[in-house]
């Protein structure tokens, strides 16, 4: 169907029509466009979400993306960039594909539209010019066809009159035929001005209109055809992405899969294995015992024998704090406290003071000191040695250590061949260079290379000891932990339990037998040299907390109590109710008043 010869009569509508199209197409510009934006909206949002949880250099994070989890999340970070990426594309071929191509073709159809719609605007004025002509010469017809009729009658008129002259008669004949002529005139005039007319209204309604309008359709329908192949390009911007986007998510896939749970197991492992031994069995403790002892001298020895598989204080309660949570270090309980150490008459088991101080200071002078978690936290400057950490921790950063000196030895190794090399190449070729001048800096490379192997024999020689006593820490980690050798009941009695308190000190408590006699008064000149921790300030409870823990002290709200270590940094105040009770509470639980005077709590490291 032909808008030609159907819509001849519409060129107002079409008009309108043609121009309603290239605002659709405009609207559907402006989409793609806004499309767009979001496109790249979305990727940059996409990349600051995946930069935002990179982990960052140089810190704590860098060393959990040793996991095998957390190497897959970095993985799933790097291909959301890659996401991203895709998104960017899609916003750049859109704008080129679509919205730039757009936008220039509707300029030239706005300019196509615009010419077609001139020509027929004058194909128009022309036809209404020739209408016109057709009505000016049909009136003037007209008018002397009349003329030509009044002039007929009048001459006949005259003529019938006897009373006018021949000579009016004949020029009324005369007039008449004059107005005849001029209506003979115009009549030729009009057929002629309306054969063309006809034909001139011919031309436009069957060939100037037609054609006009025929293409203007065609325009139409191009801009038609030309928004289905946008929309088409807009789906295959979209689809040639999917299949890169499809790969990233593979890529994530095959990341999550990646991970190994029994991997991540032992590297937990090897990050905080400490390489102690765990605290042995406690011991039961027989109370009833002090209830068969007598005054007699003989009534020590004859109680012993029962006691001799007793090895724990009452208040003993097994070596745990070190694997306790920092947040809750329970300090070790006074020896004042120990049920053992109440006097029970001249016999009493204060006797074996003496050889527990010669059992602590023999394993204090034959182990190296270990220090507590708690310690760690106190602060202070790390040791060279690492001496500070668990013996595998220790010999994990020895070996470190180790490794990097080595690495620098080499470096600075290939630096001396490279400097060796030119001062030869020089020594060859005079004129490159003068072979002195590398002299000083063969010199420095050379110093430093010893100085980085005298480093690394000393780092090696504690990674020696370390890896030297650490197949046979069983000895070590029963005394740490309490535990003694249950088949040789005369050093088991004879040896109270080793202690560390959490601030990586030592402290000793007795245990109720003892194998070598000793005067009472002798044991308590001794004991009174061990003095309390001396009240720094008070405190007052502002919340009821339950000590469930071994180190830990209940209080109640409103009570006042003494401070004998302040908040080292770790949440936990160290308090004294009086002087058999003392421990930790949470420092949010308690109103600290130091004195300002009292010099501290002492810690014996």
């Amino acid at each position: 169907m032909s808008w030609g010869t159907e819509l001849w009569d519409q060129f107002d509508n079409l008009e309108k029509h043609t121009q309603w199209g290239i605002d659709i197409l405009e609207k559907y510009i402006k989409f793609v466009k806004e499309r767009t934006e979001i496109e790249l909206s979305y990727a940059k949002q996409l990349r600051n979400l995946a930069k935002k949880y990179q982990p960052k250099k140089n810190s704590k994070e860098e060393e959990e993306y040793r996991y095998t989890a957390c190497k897959a999340f970095l993985s799933t970070l790097n291909e959301m960039n890659d996401y991203a990426g895709q998104h960017e594309v899609i916003s750049e071929n859109m704008t080129s594909n679509i919205t730039v191509e757009l936008a220039r073709y509707v300029q030239e159809l706005k300019q196509e539209r615009k010419s077609y719609f001139h020509d027929g605007r004058k194909a128009q004025q022309h036809i209404e010019i020739c209408w016109k002509q057709l009505e000016s010469s049909k009136r003037r017809f007209e008018r002397d066809c009349k003329e030509a009729d009044r002039a007929q009658q009048y001459f006949e008129k005259m003529d019938a009159d006897i009373n006018v002259t021949k000579a009016d008669v004949e020029k009324a004949r005369q007039q008449a035929q004059v107005r005849h002529q001029m209506a003979e005139d115009s009549k030729a005039d009009y057929s002629s001005i309306l054969q063309k007319f006809n034909h001139e209204q011919h031309e436009y309604y069957h060939t100037h209109i037609p054609n006009i309008f025929q293409k203007i359709q065609e325009m139409e329908e191009r801009r038609i055809v030309r928004i289905g192949e946008s929309m088409k390009t807009y789906a295959e911007v979209d689809r040639q992405v999917i299949p890169i986007i499809g790969k990233c998510l593979d890529e994530i896939v095959k990341a999550a899969e990646s991970i190994d749970q029994k991997n991540d197991s032992q590297l937990v492992i090897e990050a905080y294995k400490s390489g102690f031994e765990p605290p042995g069995d406690i011991e039961f403790e027989d109370y009833t015992q002090p209830m068969k002892r007598t005054v007699s001298d003989n009534s020590l020895s004859n109680s012993r024998e029962g006691k001799s598989e007793l090895k724990f204080g009452g208040k003993s309660k097994g070596k745990l704090w070190p694997f306790i949570k920092k947040n809750k270090p329970p300090p070790p309980p006074p020896a004042s406290a120990s049920p053992s150490a109440v006097p029970n008459g001249p016999q009493s088991p204060k006797q074996q003071k003496e050889p527990l101080s010669h059992r602590f200071n023999e394993f204090m002078t034959s182990k190296p000191k270990m220090h507590c978690f708690r310690s760690l936290k106190r602060g202070g400057a790390t040791p060279e040695d690492f001496s500070n950490l668990p013996p595998e921790q220790r010999r994990k950063k020895l070996q470190q250590k180790v490794d990097e000196l080595n690495k620098e030895i080499q470096k600075e190794m290939d630096q001396r061949d490279a400097i060796t090399k030119m001062k030869d190449v020089y020594l060859k070729n005079p004129q490159m260079g003068d072979p002195a001048s590398l002299d000083h800096k063969l010199a420095e490379v050379s110093q430093n290379i010893e100085k980085l192997r005298l480093e690394a024999q000393k780092f090696e020689a504690w990674l020696a000891e370390v890896e030297g006593r650490l197949p046979a820490r069983s000895e070590q980690g029963r005394r740490q932990s309490g535990m003694f050798d249950a088949q040789n009941p005369a050093t088991v009695n004879s040896c109270a339990q080793d202690r560390e308190s959490p601030d990586g000190s030592y402290t000793e408590e007795q245990s109720q037998e003892g194998e070598v006699k000793v005067l009472a008064t002798d044991f308590d000149d001794e004991f009174d040299e061990e003095e309390p921790l001396p009240a720094i300030g008070t405190c007052k409870a502002l919340y009821t907390f339950e000590g469930q823990n071994e180190g830990t002290v209940s209080v109640v709200e409103g009570e006042t109590l003494y401070v004998i270590e302040e908040d080292k940094g770790d949440g936990w105040t160290r308090i004294r109710r009086n002087e058999d009770e003392e421990g930790y509470v949470p420092t949010s639980y308690v109103e600290v008043y130091l004195d300002k005077n009292a010099k501290g709590a002492k810690t014996y490291i």
